[in-house]
């Protein structure tokens, strides 16, 4: 009962977080059978990762700021950026500057909740413990997925060709380095890293947020919906 409770506890933040942004689409919700390819996408994903991170870590050694930097934070936000941009980037579903973000979270999430449920089942994890992690490492993915796929969905929907290369980039360079700080706290300080990850956080959700309201503004459904409401 107790093992249920955990894993229970494990997969839930996930898909409350993944509901979440679903409900934040304000002006046309997306294919549920999409958002459950990106979130099974994001969990098809681990075993490489886990692969690709298991040979680095025998190459590199065990090295807290290259595994912070380079085999944690560069590996899954590359794959996860592959990922997104190979295959769902040029969808005919990806048609307004949201879905970049809901698709990003998707994926990242699908990830982050297969690495809840093999840290509960690994570590022996209570409640709690889970708890803390649906704050902080689910959290965390799904903030560094809503910088990725932020700056998709303005590379998709901007016909310079200069900037929308930029955008590309950016959309794997801040999730990169955001999450490699946030695993530099996690991993390095030990007594005092919850005054330095605390402010992190809210900093990063105070920026989902303000993502969140000016992809939705820029969405070319928003006039559709607004001449709707003015001939009801």
């Amino acid at each position: 009962m107790l093992l249920f409770s955990v894993l229970a506890a494990a997969v839930a933040p996930g898909l409350a977080l993944l509901t979440y942004f679903y409900l934040k689409d304000r002006y046309d919700y997306e294919p549920l059978h999409m958002i459950l390819r990106g979130f099974l996408m994001g969990i098809l994903i681990v075993l490489p990762v886990m692969i690709i991170q298991r040979g680095m870590m025998l190459w590199l050694g065990d090295n807290p700021y290259l595994e912070s930097i380079l085999i944690s934070g560069g590996v899954e936000e590359f794959v996860k950026w592959f990922v997104i941009y190979h295959i769902i980037y040029n969808h005919t579903e990806f048609d307004e500057p949201y879905d970049g973000i809901l698709y990003s979270v998707a994926v990242s999430l699908g990830f982050a909740t297969v690495e809840n449920v093999l840290y509960a089942i690994a570590g022996n994890a209570s409640v709690s413990a889970m708890f803390l992690r649906a704050l902080l490492p689910v959290s965390g993915h799904a903030m560094f997925a809503v910088i990725m796929g932020y700056y998709m969905g303005k590379a998709k929907f901007i016909d310079d060709e200069k900037k929308k290369r930029w955008y590309i980039i950016l959309s794997l360079v801040l999730p990169f380095f955001w999450h490699a700080l946030y695993d530099v706290i996690m991993n390095t300080m030990v007594n005092h890293w919850l005054w330095f990850i605390a402010p992190l956080m809210a900093g990063l959700w105070y920026g989902a947020v303000g993502k969140i309201t000016r992809a939705n503004n820029r969405s070319p459904f928003r006039f559709v919906k607004r001449e709707e409401e003015v001939k009801l």
